[in-house]
């Protein structure tokens, strides 16, 4: 498995309409725009952007796929509800993140992850190819060269638990790696030396139940790390003051 480019999952911001994007969606998100709440007519809105008329229509457009917006002829463009929203979008789970309460995501994501990376571990160990198990260990021998450099580590742990994903061999779990590519990325970056060391000897317990083959080690060992990876994550927030 190449090395991944963190962040290519997401919507480019190179554009005027990527700028939108990101800037109106994330007002969104975070709460600045409420559910229900009627945008500005185009003028308006698109002098506050200073982008044209096209640039904001294309930015809507890729908003309403993500589920945000909906646009009518007669109401004009509606936040939709957050029920509505699609949460496991790489764009809107990055916004999520970048909220002003990131310990409720954190807490949503690790419950995702608990329901189904325990299983794919468990699926690696009993299907992944000596290729996949090659990836998974080169992932966390390049976490091991980062050392305590936390930013170092994020692209091979990334790298590391979309491997695993990979390597269950399930076509349904496989693409979850990847749809959480930005917020677990992101996620990865709340820690502490310390706490890298620790990680890492939770990783190479996951690593070591997959390669003997043992899938129930596998499940019970990702569950270790992720259980971890939550309480840590809290704390240090809370620490901030988050």
């Amino acid at each position: 498995m190449k090395k991944l480019a963190i962040g290519q999952r997401t919507y480019s911001n190179r554009s005027l309409h990527g700028q939108v994007v990101h800037e109106l969606g994330k007002r969104i998100v975070t709460g600045d725009i409420g559910e229900g709440a009627v945008l500005p007519n185009e003028t308006d809105l698109g002098a506050s952007f200073a982008v044209s008329r096209t640039a904001l229509r294309e930015g809507i457009k890729v908003l309403a796929a993500k589920g945000l917006l909906a646009s009518r002829t007669r109401t004009g463009t509606r936040v939709r509800p957050r029920t509505e929203w699609n949460m496991l979008d790489p764009d809107v789970m990055a916004w999520r993140l970048s909220s002003s309460h990131p310990a409720k995501f954190l807490q949503d994501l690790v419950e995702f992850r608990t329901a189904v990376e325990p299983l794919a571990a468990a699926l690696a160990a009993q299907r992944a190819t000596p290729t996949d198990i090659h990836a998974i260990a080169a992932a966390y021998d390049d976490m091991v060269m980062a050392g305590t450099d936390v930013e170092a580590g994020v692209e091979p742990d990334l790298r590391f638990h979309q491997a695993i994903f990979q390597s269950s061999g399930n076509e349904l779990l496989a693409p979850l790696g990847t749809l959480t590519e930005a917020a677990l990325s992101m996620s990865f970056r709340i820690t502490t030396p310390d706490l890298k060391n620790m990680a890492l000897k939770l990783h190479k317990n996951v690593l070591d139940a997959i390669t003997v083959r043992d899938p129930e080690a596998a499940s019970d060992a990702m569950h270790q790390l992720l259980n971890m990876s939550f309480e840590t994550s809290s704390e240090l927030l809370d620490e901030a003051g988050e």
